[in-house]
């Protein structure tokens, strides 16, 4: 994912948020207060990690019903703040709801206490849970709701208190995500929000009063907080990036639902998620026919605003400034030797709606290992499978991969030997389940997977001793 920790603002006062697809101002307010937040947080810690589980849980089940009663509501700020389609964006604030069951579940799954075999009749072993404590959490622009709200359910489930930094290109989303968890009784301290941009991502990482950072985000922004965090390792440093994911095509006879899958895995919300493919590797002997129905498809793609009718498959990317970034990567790679198959074109030089583009990139020996956060696929041909599999580990990334393919044997060698922590058959390489970890390796993560797998990140294990009294007594070695 492109930004990071944000960007500077254009005033130190407030954050205004426009909409991409018409440019008017949907929302502004004033930049948040970082050193009072961190103190609320710190105060409001002991009281709610004291709350029992079964209270944390009967709030946050509320929530998610407020979330549900308001998934219209919440919807239309996410569609109109992204410039997403509203169907996509609706279904993003169902999401959020959803997640509260799924982390509740993972929570006793993997974080509830064991009791070990006994030591002796009289001494037990036994393995509890903690929360870290005060924890921050950066969101991104491209799921402004759903990731950041991955970070924040596990973690107040755990007992842990929450500042929340939306991206500064998406405050109102983060800010009726926060307000649906006020409504449901989260005290107002134990969840808050810091509006702001990367001045206020920087402070925040850097304080001394908080226990860790819960990040989403693209390298870039990983690994300077690496760098941070490299200082002070008992604080919890949890990081999910971006990927330069590939997608092989290779013995499949659909090729109708090969096309289908490379341009729901490309061009997906614009080709804003990070398991968006962003190389497609195919057979240099079956290659024209998979790409000739790509081509057909991207042809009768919508690209629309996010209540246009009929509805639109993609709305635009986040923002002009993002349009510019994509459409400067795009003709960096035509310099390095892209042959053009379906042009990237800006449809509107006022707005950031751009058209999918597939380029082959083939011939060029000079392909920049990046992750281009927008709609850009580049073709890359093979000879042999063994060349495919070369080429999709040829990435300093390691977040999502898929192979399409009709041959299983294909498929458990390419799970063997793909490096990414997402490895999909006969499946788009944005298609991951929310009961499943997520995340990846490389510059795509930190061993630290989200999703289900999030209750391991925002609580450490306490082993235990115990005996009903002190009966120990020193046998040797005294006088």
């Amino acid at each position: 994912m492109w930004f990071y920790l944000g960007k500077e603002t254009n005033t130190v006062h407030e954050i205004i948020s426009k909409e991409p697809a018409t440019g008017r101002v949907l929302w502004r307010g004033p930049i948040g207060t970082i050193e009072p937040t961190v103190q609320k947080a710190r105060l409001a810690l002991k009281a709610w990690s004291k709350t029992t589980l079964e209270e944390r849980i009967h709030i946050l089940e509320r929530f998610a019903e407020i979330v549900q009663e308001k998934a219209d509501i919440f919807g239309d700020i996410i569609a109109r703040e992204t410039g997403k389609p509203f169907w996509e964006a609706r279904t993003e604030a169902q999401i959020v709801a959803s997640k509260v069951a799924i982390s509740i579940a993972a929570y006793k799954d993997r974080t509830s206490t064991q009791n070990l075999p006994a030591i002796t009749p009289d001494i037990k072993s036994t393995v509890r849970y903690k929360p870290h404590g005060v924890l921050v959490v950066l969101g991104p622009f491209n799921f402004p709701a759903h990731l950041p709200n991955g970070h924040i359910i596990p973690a107040i489930l755990a007992g842990n208190v929450v500042i929340f930094k939306p991206s500064e290109k998406t405050p109102a989303s983060g800010e009726f995500l926060v307000q649906c968890y006020h409504e449901a009784a989260v005290p107002s301290d134990v969840v808050q929000l810091v509006i702001g941009g990367r001045k206020e991502g920087e402070i925040l990482s850097q304080h001394k009063d908080i226990d860790g950072l819960l990040f989403t985000g693209s390298s870039h922004g990983g690994v300077a907080l690496s760098r941070i965090f490299a200082e002070t390792p008992g604080r919890i440093l949890a990081l999910e990036m971006g990927g330069n994911n590939p997608l092989i095509i290779w013995d499949t006879q659909d090729i109708e639902s090969a096309a289908a899958i490379a341009v729901q895995s490309a061009y997906l919300s614009a080709g804003q998620r990070c398991t968006c493919a962003r190389r497609l590797i195919i057979r240099e002997d079956k290659a024209e026919p998979i790409i000739q129905a790509i081509c057909q498809l991207i042809d009768r793609l919508i690209i629309d605003q996010p209540y246009a009718e009929p509805k639109p498959f993609m709305g635009c990317v986040i923002d002009n400034e993002a349009a510019d970034h994509i459409e400067k990567a795009y003709k960096n790679r035509l310099e390095k030797g892209g042959k053009v198959i379906r042009p990237l074109q800006r449809i509107d030089p006022e707005k950031p709606f751009l058209t999918p583009a597939l380029i082959d990139m083939t011939q060029s020996t000079d392909r920049p290992d990046e992750e281009i956060f927008g709609p850009v696929l580049q073709i890359i041909r093979v000879n042999n499978f063994d060349a495919a599999i070369e080429e999709a580990n040829n990435t300093r990334f390691g977040l999502s991969a898929a192979l399409i393919d009709d041959n299983e044997e294909h498929f458990v060698r390419f799970w063997e030997e793909a490096k990414a922590g997402i490895i999909n058959w006969n499946r788009p390489t944005n298609g991951a389940p929310s009961t499943a970890p997520f995340g990846g390796i490389g510059l795509s993560g930190n061993h630290r997977p989200s999703a289900y797998f999030a209750a391991d990140y925002c609580s450490y294990p306490v082993t235990s001793t115990e005996s009903g009294k002190a009966d120990t007594q020193i046998t040797v070695g005294l006088k």
